[in-house]
């Protein structure tokens, strides 16, 4: 008999005792029919056993259904919502394994339809009920839904707890691309202290690119930080092939679009021998954030100002922007008088804040510096050597 791929409500193998139903079952041996003879074995209903059973029971497996004298012709395995997850009958017809993982805290009702040599055709239900997380991991990620991203943009998932069970996790995370771009996770220290898994190409992605992230995670548990209780999806697509050199040294940042230059900009960047000093290497636009207020003491710096900055775009979590700075146009192509930012005019900085989106790349040299960005300070994945990068993946 061939094997039947059957899609239901995947949940988890646990640590359970195995439970027994089947529906219209007779006595075990021989069963007299209704004229006093002897019912064929192949014509009573099939025996079907489920995993895991009862109260309680620990989440995170797959669940498994067998049918002993029979096959199984259908298993669905549904929440209290009536949510299916998926799962595949092997072994000729009598196994079934989810593909997903039982949630916490969530009963669910598995249902399978058998049939046996005689025709012989039954249905058994079977109910369980997982506990509770003892705590919940969650997930902040970017880029955002339908957006439209530089050709340096990572996929980026910062957890809330730690995950001490990487391999795990990482296995739950399918990212498919319009091209099949070679890329690799990676896992990070991001800059807040909190685990990190990022995806990056090889190199810079193709403009036009289309990639989904499904994160498959509810029902995983990350280890000491506790259990994932939902998925997260993300699609975006890639734009313009769009790179920002700045040369520190020669004071000016370039656009360059398609591998042309489109405008050099005279900048100043951060003062040379100490903490005021810039960062080098590739930095890639997080964010732009308009108007904000920015505060020396929020990065150590102590009162050297606060003040409200226009057309601030975000370089590094450090607090590294481009944006503009009118309070120091004697500098701009002649000298680094920033306190680690790279400034420009008013002008300029319109222009150019218009002209950029999160995830271009931002190319950065200079002598006096602070050292290269780190691959969890913004997005500073561009910095780490592909073979190393690739050696950070939890799956070798």
């Amino acid at each position: 008999m061939s094997q039947i791929r059957v899609r239901t409500a995947a949940v988890a193998v646990l640590l359970a005792p195995l439970a027994a139903c089947s529906a219209g079952a007779g006595p075990s041996g021989a069963a007299e029919d209704a004229r006093g003879g002897t019912r064929a074995a192949q014509d009573r209903p099939a025996t079907v056993t489920v995993t895991p059973e009862g109260d309680g029971v620990r989440a995170g497996g797959t669940v498994r259904v067998t049918a002993a004298g029979g096959t199984l012709t259908s298993v669905r395995v549904t929440d209290g919502e009536g949510r299916e997850l998926a799962g595949e009958v092997t072994a000729g017809g009598t196994r079934w394994a989810s593909e997903r993982k039982a949630v916490p805290g969530t009963s669910y009702t598995v249902t399978a339809a058998t049939t046996t040599k005689g025709g012989t055709r039954s249905t058994a239900t079977s109910v369980f009920t997982t506990a509770g997380a003892d705590r919940v991991n969650k997930v902040d990620w970017r880029p955002g839904a339908n957006t439209t991203v530089g050709i340096a943009q990572p996929v980026s998932l910062v957890f809330d707890h730690p995950v001490t069970d990487k391999a795990a996790v990482e296995r739950q995370l399918k990212l498919t691309t319009s091209n099949g771009t070679e890329g690799s996770w990676a896992w990070l220290e991001d800059h807040s202290g909190r685990d990190r898994i990022d995806w990056r190409p090889r190199r810079y992605w193709k403009p036009g690119t289309e990639v989904t992230l499904e994160a498959e995670l509810n029902g995983t548990d990350s280890g000491e930080g506790g259990w994932f209780v939902r998925d997260y999806t993300t699609r975006f697509t890639v734009g313009a092939d769009q790179v920002v050199k700045v040369d520190l040294d020669r004071k000016r940042l370039t656009l360059e679009r398609n591998g042309k230059a489109v405008r050099t900009i005279p900048v100043s960047g951060g003062t040379p021998g100490g903490d005021k000093r810039s960062w080098r290497g590739t930095a890639v636009l997080m964010a732009k954030e308009g108007t904000i207020n920015m505060n020396s003491e929020t990065v150590g710096l102590g009162g050297a100002y606060d003040k409200m900055v226009d057309k601030s775009m975000r370089l590094t979590w450090s607090g590294m922007y481009a944006h503009a700075a009118p309070w120091n146009d004697r500098w701009f192509g002649r000298a680094n008088r920033s306190s680690g930012c790279i400034g420009m005019s008013d002008a300029d900085a319109a222009w150019f804040y218009d002209q950029v989106r999160p995830g271009d790349p931002f190319e950065i040299k200079g002598k006096d510096t602070k050292g290269v960005v780190a691959p969890g300070n913004g997005f500073g994945a561009w910095n780490v050597p592909w073979a190393e990068w690739r050696a950070k993946s939890a799956l070798g």
